[in-house]
């Protein structure tokens, strides 16, 4: 018999909550509407739950029909930031979390993200994001690279911790603070199956940057579970999504510099994957071991060719 959860934490008085979900496609309909529903199910519910809707009439639309959301179109640039930052402008509560359109939030989500803000210098707050994979785990795809699928690897900490940044599928920040910073920056970012991304760990510098010691807070037992495909557990995949998280972090580090920007991948690099790489070895893993030492080749190399475009004033287009 599974044991009961834990009773949710008491949220910090006088604070509300909006939760907001972005969506550009009807193929992951079945899938939003479960991230919905488990919205609705959060115990207390959250004070306002918005849809925003990128780009897309027909699944605006069909949006319109679910009951209990408010439903909005994306009035910013095509993609996920812009998508965000149309949520942070029409959330009322003073504080505003994200959740992916394929994943679903656990119970005592929204408690417990709303309950890190009784510490006035916690300005954003975020929780495990644990994968549910379609067709199961491959088993050569190391957890250390969970970051892959967009989801917590198996380096982060297992209690509640100071995070330099968020994960996008389960975020949340003070709106006030949010909305001042400028919000999430449209040029980078997800638009549609682009696979580039950190938007969110930029906002998150660009918060610390504005709010010395401030913190981003991270607590496992504020979790979602989040939905992989099975085109997402290919090597292909793998690879070009390693590149493109190389070439987001040469990006974000040619606005926020790179000591901010690759502080917590120095501590990756040094602890996470070697463990993981002993680990692969010890147990006769060899397919993880390859594609450990493959990821961290791949996204050094993305890195490593966005910065020389940069220098050059030639930005690298497109991915694999």
């Amino acid at each position: 018999m599974n044991p009961r959860p834990a009773p949710a934490p008491d949220p910090a008085p006088g604070l509300t909550l909006t939760v907001a979900i972005c969506a550009y496609t009807l193929e992951r309909w079945t899938l939003l509407r479960a991230a919905v529903d488990s919205v609705h199910r959060q115990q207390p519910p959250p004070g306002e739950l918005l849809l925003v809707i990128d780009h897309n009439d027909e699944l605006l639309k069909r949006a319109s029909e679910l009951a209990g959301v408010t439903v909005l179109a994306n009035q910013q640039r095509p993609g996920l930031s812009g998508a965000r930052n149309t949520a942070l402008a029409a959330a009322r509560g003073t504080v505003t979390a994200f959740l992916d359109d394929d994943a679903a939030a656990r119970p005592g989500w929204s408690a417990t993200l709303l309950a890190a803000y009784r510490d006035a210098g916690v300005l954003g707050a975020g929780g495990l994001v644990a994968p549910h994979w379609q067709h199961g785990r491959p088993r050569w795809f190391p957890p250390a690279f969970d970051w892959v699928v967009g989801c917590s690897h198996s380096g982060m900490p297992r209690r509640p911790a100071r995070v330099r940044n968020l994960i996008g599928a389960n975020m949340s920040f003070r709106t006030d603070a949010a909305r001042a910073a400028g919000g999430f920056r449209t040029d980078l970012g997800r638009v549609g199956r682009r696979p580039l991304g950190c938007e969110e760990t930029e906002l998150c510098l660009r918060l610390a940057a504005r709010h010395p010691g401030a913190r981003m807070h991270y607590d496992p037992s504020a979790a979602v579970r989040h939905h992989v495909p099975r085109q997402r557990a290919t090597a292909r995949y793998f690879a070009a999504r390693c590149l493109a998280e190389g070439r987001s972090k040469a990006m974000v580090a040619r606005r926020t510099g790179p000591g901010p920007a690759l502080a917590s991948e120095r501590a990756y690099l040094r602890r996470t994957v070697p463990a993981a790489l002993r680990r692969a070895l010890l147990h006769g893993r060899l397919g993880t071991a390859t594609a450990l030492t493959a990821g961290v080749l791949l996204t050094t190399g993305g890195y490593l060719a966005e910065r020389a475009a940069q220098l050059t004033h030639h930005p690298v287009r497109g991915t694999p």
